[in-house]
């Protein structure tokens, strides 16, 4: 593998797909509310893709350094693990990464106000907190949170206010029913790595509630979702419109049959194709919902 391919499969782009659906929707939000703006839209969702980025290396550099990535893991390679790119190496980049995201930040600073400074600032420690530092939010269960509240509320939130100036329910309820489409990713994969998570000490939720409470967590989500722009047409006025959303549970079909037959034994390689499936849903559920929005 050259460098530059190791560097690419390092910043993991099927996750990004996951970065950009809730700026999408958010956007969306915006230009129904006649609110939209390009450059700030442009800046959130370039901080959003870095933030990614920057996480995803940081989960490939303190994953290795704690342990909790070994030969028994299954799923994409990791370039530290794997010894394609020096840890220390991989650790520096992250930080140049979100020290990029940091000067986006400035000008979205600078559009929205104090608002902006509490979630950028939280998302640049999460982003390192995910798996470093003192208390590392994956290896205590609170992983899926941590996707919830930023991958949803935050992003979806944060992406409408520097837009619009404004937040109500309605972007409440469209950031928890992307976050919960958002969580459902990570859930499919914390369910593969259930067994080799838990021998090397990464207690995740998916460790805890065991695969039986995996699988329903994986299913109250989905529903979640899908049953956020129901609750909008019903409560904040949004348009039929909203149902385009729906279109996204047509690559979820397979998926959630696998997950939902999952079963200690299975080989964990079964779970390869669903959460890519899985991430193709949730990107789709943000693009479609925040096209129904505006449209409405």
């Amino acid at each position: 593998m050259t460098r530059a391919g190791a560097w690419v499969l390092a910043a993991r782009p099927r996750t990004l797909t996951a970065a950009a659906a809730p700026v999408l929707l958010g956007t969306g939000l915006a230009v129904g509310k006649d609110a939209f703006s390009p450059l700030p839209a442009l800046a959130a969702l370039l901080g959003a893709l870095l933030i990614q980025i920057g996480t995803n290396l940081a989960n490939d550099y303190y994953d290795h350094v704690r342990g909790g990535d070994t030969e028994e893991r299954v799923g994409p390679t990791r370039v530290t693990q794997a010894g394609l790119i020096p840890p220390e190496t991989v650790r520096n980049a992250t930080y140049l990464v979100l020290g990029v995201a940091l000067l986006l930040g400035v000008y979205l600073v600078r559009v929205g106000g104090w608002p902006i400074v509490f979630i950028g600032l939280a998302s640049l420690v999460c982003a390192v907190a995910y798996t470093g530092g003192p208390f590392p939010l994956a290896y205590h269960g609170l992983g899926d949170l941590f996707v919830f509240l930023f991958f949803g509320l935050a992003a979806v939130g944060g992406t409408v206010w520097v837009q619009a100036l404004s937040f109500g329910p309605d972007v409440l309820l469209a950031g928890a029913g992307m976050g919960a489409m958002s969580t459902a990713i990570l859930v499919v994969n914390n369910l593969r790595d259930l067994e080799t998570d838990a021998r090397a000490g990464k207690n995740t939720l998916a460790v805890w509630l065991g695969p039986g409470g995996t699988r329903f967590e994986f299913l109250l989500l989905v529903l979640m979702g899908f049953g956020a722009p129901l609750v909008g047409m019903s409560f904040y006025g949004w348009s039929p419109w909203a149902l385009l959303s729906f279109g996204a549970a047509l690559p979820l079909r397979n998926p959630a049959r696998t997950v939902a037959s999952y079963a200690p034994g299975d080989d964990p390689r079964t779970l390869i194709p669903p959460l890519a499936g899985t991430a193709q849903a949730a990107g789709l559920y943000g693009l479609l919902l925040g096209l129904g929005l505006a449209l409405g």
